[in-house]
């Protein structure tokens, strides 16, 4: 269940649900390496949910979401027949790219459509030491321009816990932040707009990398060092790559600027999560984004929507797991004022049963899931319940945030 079939001439390939995202991509470019696919950087990561919740990654701004390059796939209704797209009829095929598949069935293939990619592609991670308030000055630099870049170039920033040893033996906690790109294009032209747009970073040519494409998802997977050599890309077929720890993580959009007084107390926040380690990511939106309607599929998330932020937290003892998880509550909790509203945004992938769960037995059902539901998928929600009450309409698939039918009454 996990095998996937690639056909250049059609660019498109059949790729089980039990494949990896690392697998997807190595199989891509083995048959060509100028192709690949716009799924998430993680290469662990099981495309079966995945796809069906989204999936965001490097090539977003370019080409959208994995779901919307899904072109076909292979479901297990609840009555144990096999569709396709065409005898899953066009409702159902839409709510399974970004709904949550395991909705409506059981999803054992999906068809994706190749995007192409350049022979050369050019990256830089830096990291930057000060002070919190010069933190906070890059970070309002880059939230005014990264989601307005060509979509060519994505631009994140991250911030994150260090703890270190001072000059006096002193176990010390800090706050580094780190600003990485991915550029289609080369190194003298990504060097040339950064220092006309963003100065203040002070790139060069030393700091970038230009590789082919299938090394960059290789340093972005996690799996490598930035400054790891003779790396070889079967690393990517490898389903026990990457540190294992224990985490916790929360997300928001983010429409308009967060101001810098309250960004100050965000990242000092992270001073709170003294033994795991405390992190915000951020990554941009735009591009193609901006383009998409926001019912294309069930992911409303589109134009507006400068960046996603996200909180998380690692740690090693799981005697520890409640504090952790606390904090990042907490520090989702302190970000209310500055992030979307009305309803509070959700991406369904990174599901939130602080959101609310809802009880399949309960004739409140669509009540109680409508608080989350919209969180998760906006106008979208009420689509995808008529579409539950078609396809599911006994609730057989079901969890504590599945999509509910309607009662007999209102069908």
């Amino acid at each position: 269940m996990h095998t996937v079939k690639v056909d250049i001439h059609s660019q498109t390939a059949w790729v089980e649900a039990g494949a990896t995202l690392g697998e997807v991509y190595y199989w891509i470019n083995e048959m060509n390496e100028n192709f690949s696919f716009p799924g998430g950087y993680c290469p662990t990561v099981g495309v079966g949910g995945h796809f069906s919740g989204g999936g965001y990654g490097a090539l977003m701004r370019n080409y959208g979401l994995a779901a919307d390059n899904i072109i076909d796939a292979h479901l297990v209704n609840v009555d144990g027949k096999v569709l396709d797209r065409k005898s899953m009829g066009e409702d159902l095929f839409w709510a399974i790219r970004g709904g949550g598949g395991e909705n409506f069935g059981i999803i054992a293939a999906w068809k994706i459509k190749l995007v192409v990619v350049p022979s050369k592609a050019t990256i830089f991670s830096v990291k930057k030491n000060m002070e919190i308030h010069g933190l906070v000055k890059l970070f309002n630099k880059w939230q005014n321009i990264a989601y307005k870049y060509d979509k060519d170039l994505m631009l994140t920033t991250h911030f994150r816990t260090r703890n270190i040893t001072d000059n006096h033996g002193k176990n010390k906690t800090t706050v580094h932040g780190y600003f990485s790109s991915i550029f289609l294009g080369g190194v003298d032209s990504l060097v040339d707009l950064m220092n006309k747009s963003f100065p203040e970073l002070g790139i060069k040519k030393t700091d970038c990398k230009e590789l082919s494409w299938i090394d960059t998802t290789i340093f972005y997977s996690g799996v490598v060092n930035y400054n790891t050599a003779n790396f070889k890309k079967e690393i990517l077929l490898d389903r026990s790559a990457g540190k294992k720890t224990a985490f916790s993580i929360k997300l928001d959009y983010v429409k308009k600027l967060i101001p810098e007084t309250a960004m100050v107390k965000i990242l000092e926040k992270l001073y709170e999560e003294e033994v795991g380690v405390g992190m915000y990511v951020l990554y941009p939106y735009g591009g193609i984004m901006d383009e998409i309607s926001e019912s294309a599929i069930p992911f409303p998330h589109r134009a507006g929507i400068m960046y996603e932020l996200w909180y998380t937290a690692t740690w090693e003892k799981q005697e520890d797991n409640e504090k952790h998880i606390n904090w990042v509550r907490s520090v989702y909790n302190f970000t209310t004022p500055y992030v979307s509203q009305n309803p509070r945004l959700a991406y369904l992938n990174y599901r939130d049963l602080d959101l609310g769960k809802t009880n399949p037995e309960s004739p409140n059902n669509y009540t109680q899931a409508r608080i989350w539901g919209e969180k998760y998928f906006g106008k979208n929600f009420n689509r995808l319940v008529k579409v539950k009450t078609k396809a599911d309409p006994n609730n057989f698939f079901r969890n504590e945030q599945s999509i509910p039918p309607l009662p007999p009454r209102h069908h």
